[in-house]
């Protein structure tokens, strides 16, 4: 899966859809995009896209390019963001979808977002801005250290949210966010309740997080507080509260960062992790190593972690096993003569996950690329998979 790569000033990505395919790290902010197509109502704006996206693996029967493990999936999204009143604006995503692979006897499972044809609202939402304060009522998109969703095949997760943020202070966001329900990347037109009252021993269950994130440039970091009630709807053990907080250093030559985590669960043991990563420049290579250690359980997450190991394939919170676990990444990347290439690896005790990234821009509204993944579960024993995938995105 596309792992979005995240800033250490994770701020709230509020209206249009990402890019559905680039391979430029997503930089979330809080004000509205800039659109380049203009309607002609001028308080209205619009954006276009459309995607093919091809997957292919070797998971069983063991053939790469087999139609039982491979899908071909269409979109297109159209975002709409309209001005009410002067700071008030109404944001809309629509994605329409079609698979042209038939499922191979595997049923919905064999099409992207679950179903051979479709089409959801992905982003509908009133934007008011009164001053330094952002206020976003509806569904948005999300992204925070470990709460957001992630742009991998034709649309990006999003959430049914009421966020409010301020940025009063120079360098300085502050984020409080309520979280009604939540849709998975590559789940249709299926919203999960995140407010639905099943998890035993909660009567009323309650999902938010408050953040702050700061930037100078040369100094970083974040501060949040999660309490998510529905653990088990994001494939966590249990219902958890959790404290998240990193920092970075910029000396120039390199950057210094570090991380920690902690998830406090209500009847499973606590878990804990940190990390620390390095990167720098040398000539025209971007390289960084990468360590996290997670202890005595799971680390909690909703939808995407920004943890530092974390792969495409992978979400290292979920790669404790039983035993603490400690992860290792490295990795280079670089562009040339247009061609971004990214190519890491990184080590999950029992598990390793190999990936090599490749985008190009053939113009300014036409983007394809392919990833290159080779995955080895962290459990003992399993082999190893290998996955293709090629996309290109129009923007019109």
């Amino acid at each position: 899966m596309k792992f979005t790569k995240l800033s250490l000033v994770a701020a709230l990505a509020v209206s249009a859809a990402f890019a559905g395919g680039d391979i430029a790290p997503v930089e979330p902010v809080v004000e509205t995009p800039a659109i380049k197509a203009e309607a002609c109502n001028s308080d209205t704006t619009i954006n276009s896209k459309a995607v093919a996206y091809y997957y292919t693996t070797d998971t069983t029967p063991n053939d790469i390019f087999s139609k039982e493990n491979s899908q071909l999936g269409t979109a297109v999204t159209f975002d709409v963001s309209h001005k009410l009143f002067d700071g008030i604006t109404a944001n809309f995503s629509a994605v329409g979808y079609a698979n042209l692979l038939d499922d191979e006897g595997r049923g919905n499972s064999g099409y992207m977002e679950n179903s051979q044809t479709g089409a959801f609202i992905n982003v509908a939402n009133i934007t008011a801005k009164f001053g330094d304060t952002t206020l976003i009522l509806g569904r948005q998109l999300l992204s925070s250290p470990m709460v957001g969703g992630f742009d991998w095949l034709l649309a990006p997760g999003a959430f049914e949210a009421y966020t409010i943020a301020n940025n009063s202070i120079e360098n300085l966001t502050l984020v409080g966010t309520y979280l009604r329900t939540w849709r998975p990347n590559n789940s249709g037109n299926t919203w999960v309740n995140l407010n639905s009252d099943k998890t035993p021993g909660i009567v009323d269950e309650n999902n938010y997080a408050f953040g702050a994130a700061y930037d100078n440039k040369t100094i970083s970091g974040n501060l949040w507080y999660y309490n998510v009630d529905s653990g088990a709807a994001a494939g966590n053990v249990d219902y958890y509260t959790q404290v998240y907080v990193d920092g970075g250093y910029n000396f120039g030559i390199a950057k210094v960062e570090a991380q920690y985590a902690n998830t406090d669960y209500n009847t499973a043991d606590s878990s804990t992790a940190y990390g620390v990563k390095v990167s720098g420049s040398v000539a025209n290579f971007d390289l960084y190593a990468a360590y996290n250690r997670i202890q005595d359980n799971q680390t909690g997450y909703v939808g995407v972690d920004s943890l530092y190991t974390s792969s495409w394939n992978t979400f290292v919170s979920h790669s404790w096993n039983g035993e603490d676990l400690d992860a290792f990444k490295i990795g280079a990347s670089t562009k040339f003569a247009g061609l971004s290439a990214e190519l890491s690896y990184a080590d999950y005790d029992n598990g390793n996950e190999t990936d090599l990234i490749l985008g190009y821009d053939v113009t300014d509204c036409i983007n394809v690329g392919t990833v290159y993944t080779n995955t080895k579960p962290n459990v003992s024993h399993a082999d190893d998979v290998n996955a293709l995938e090629v996309f290109a995105t129009y923007k019109f």
